[in-house]
């Protein structure tokens, strides 16, 4: 692959995992509200949801260090 596409590539997931990080932020500032509502199965739902965002920013961040590596 030539190496700027890698760069691309590199870029791109970083800007993924900027977005997911971002959403993941989002989703986690909804919870307290359900909290205090006594919803608490909503609650859960969204700290699940956050907890999944989470691991997926660290999995393009990841990918995005060993794309770079891999030039």
């Amino acid at each position: 692959m030539p190496d700027n596409a890698f760069h691309a590539t590199t870029a791109g997931l970083s800007v993924m995992a900027d977005h997911v990080e971002r959403y993941q932020q989002e989703v986690a500032d909804l919870v307290p509200g359900f909290q205090m509502g006594q919803h608490d199965d909503v609650a859960i739902a969204l700290v699940e949801a956050e907890r999944a965002l989470r691991s997926a920013a660290r999995c393009l961040r990841r990918s995005a260090k060993l794309a770079d590596e891999a030039r």
